[in-house]
């Protein structure tokens, strides 16, 4: 069996929903996981609560007086989620006290945070301008087997609340659909992260913008004296943008990902319209998606000023390229011709070379010749010449032999 199959196998089983009937409120946190805080959470609830759960695993349930609490770890965030039953005096009672402290320690990593009433038919008011909404958007979902409300605003506690009346859905249908609409509000601002860091960004992409101009003007109308300098300036710009590039790579990539699970989550409501209310996931879609666009467009425009960038300095490099090859070429000709006229010269060397050598030997055997006459041998002069001839043009013949076989290796 693989190492990892139990563990892979039980990924369909990791993160289920709670499971409760209506009427209950539903308290939904969401924390960014910085620095361990997911874990340092975890602990002290399940210390605090003597929860027999294991805090390293991705989720957990544990009781709290007569509420329950479920945690689930993410890659960058994690959620607690309680859901208590019993009746309250108020349709919106206050963040219970276990999440509370939670929320007040950690307010500064607390990313969302709602309160979800759900009402059967016999406990719920029959009005929803009741339960203090101002401007509510609604949808029946899945056939009108439930309906949902909420305005999506904050209330004084920081909270967003969501008022769901339950009609046909049992207890484990109905807690899929609470999960799906937690997702959505979750997913949805773990998705808008993003739009600080691209709002920031745009200043810093025009700067960008504007350089890569002038550098491209530059670039047709430099010289190749100065095309090291321009060199310079192009290869600093390309590690400022690649900088800029893998700084926000990993967020933009988390938004493009968040916003699709927003839109699947959307779609898995089957929502249509309820009275004159607009329907809850088409509101919600219509006003995010442009966050989801703005940040897909600043993505995409850096990538195009990394491109252009990295465009611009292998065109300058190519001319760079083609310059010196020019430059090599007149270099190998110029060697060529002077390697020609040392050819030149050396044959004519050569031939200087034979007459002197040729005129030395002959000297030579003038002198040999004189000296045969001096020790008394009759020898004529055309019997010296016809036998002394063929010897010197020998011996020439094998000097020059030697020269050209020299010169040839």
């Amino acid at each position: 069996m693989h190492l990892h199959r139990n563990a892979l196998h039980n990924e369909l089983h990791a993160r289920p929903s709670i499971y409760f009937d209506a009427p209950a409120q539903i308290f939904h946190l969401a924390f960014l996981d910085e620095d361990g805080a997911a874990e340092a959470i975890i602990r002290t609830l399940c210390d605090r609560h003597i929860a027999l759960a294991d805090p390293a695993q991705p989720q957990g349930e544990f009781p709290v007086g007569s509420a329950r609490l479920k945690w689930e770890r993410h890659t960058e965030f994690m959620t607690l989620t309680l859901v208590s039953q019993e009746a309250g005096a108020s349709a919106w009672p206050a963040l219970p006290p276990v999440l509370s402290e939670v929320a007040e320690t950690y307010s500064t990593l607390l990313i969302n945070a709602d309160q979800i009433q759900v009402e059967s038919e016999a406990s719920w008011t029959g009005d929803v301008n009741d339960y203090g909404f101002h401007d509510p958007v609604g949808s029946n979902l899945d056939d009108r087997k439930a309906t949902v409300w909420s305005d999506l605003r904050l209330n004084g506690n920081g909270l967003n609340r969501i008022l769901i009346l339950n009609r046909q859905f049992d207890g484990r249908r109905l807690g899929r659909m609470v999960r799906r609409l937690l997702e959505v509000e979750t997913y949805r601002l773990m998705a808008s992260l993003t739009l600080p860091v691209a709002r920031a960004l745009s200043g810093e992409l025009r700067q960008y913008e504007a350089e890569l101009v002038t550098l491209s003007d530059a670039n047709a109308a430099t010289d190749t004296h100065d095309a090291k300098a321009l060199l310079d300036r192009i290869t600093r710009l390309s590690a400022r943008v690649t900088q800029t590039r893998s700084r926000t790579r990993l967020r933009f990539s988390a938004t493009e990902a968040y916003s699709q699970l927003v839109f699947e989550r959307i779609d898995d409501l089957h929502e249509s319209r309820t009275g004159d209310c607009q329907q809850l996931g088409t509101f919600i879609a219509q006003r995010f998606r442009p966050t989801v666009r703005y940040c897909a467009s600043t993505d995409q425009r850096l990538d195009r000023i990394d491109s252009a960038v990295a465009h611009l300095g292998n065109l300058l490099q190519a001319r760079v390229q083609v310059e010196m090859e020019a430059q090599n070429s007149q270099i190998l000709q110029s060697l060529s011709t002077r390697a020609d006229t040392q050819i030149k010269i050396q044959k004519a060397v050569e031939g200087l070379s034979i007459i002197a050598i040729s005129y030395y030997l002959f000297n030579l055997f003038k002198l040999l010749y004189e000296g045969v006459l001096t020790l008394g041998v009759d020898l004529a002069p055309r019997t010296a010449l016809l036998a002394g001839t063929p010897v010197a043009l020998l011996m020439v013949g094998v000097i020059l032999y030697q020269i050209r076989n020299t010169r040839r290796h």
